[in-house]
């Protein structure tokens, strides 16, 4: 069984070691062949406290960490352009 990936952006870093991403999907109505958006968001263990809101990130689907939490942040999609000063 492969995990479920997602990449999405963080909107939400004001907690200990955790973040809010949100996930946009673009997909058509079936009855009414409009593009639709939808987001979902998910709460991820930041372990290290490293993501900013604004930042693009890939989490992973992972065994429940407490309440709400059961999403790992995998890659800071975002970082390397930090680092180089972009």
């Amino acid at each position: 069984m492969t995990d479920k990936t997602y990449t999405g952006k963080v909107v939400s870093n004001k907690m200990d070691k955790t973040v809010v991403v949100a996930v946009t999907r673009h997909f058509q109505h079936p009855a009414y062949k409009k593009t639709v958006k939808k987001v979902a968001k998910f709460k991820a263990h930041d372990a290290a406290n490293t993501c900013n809101i604004g930042d693009d990130v890939k989490i992973i689907e992972t065994k429940p960490m407490s309440k709400d939490k059961r999403w790992l942040v995998l890659e800071n999609l975002n970082a390397s352009q930090r680092s180089s000063g972009k």
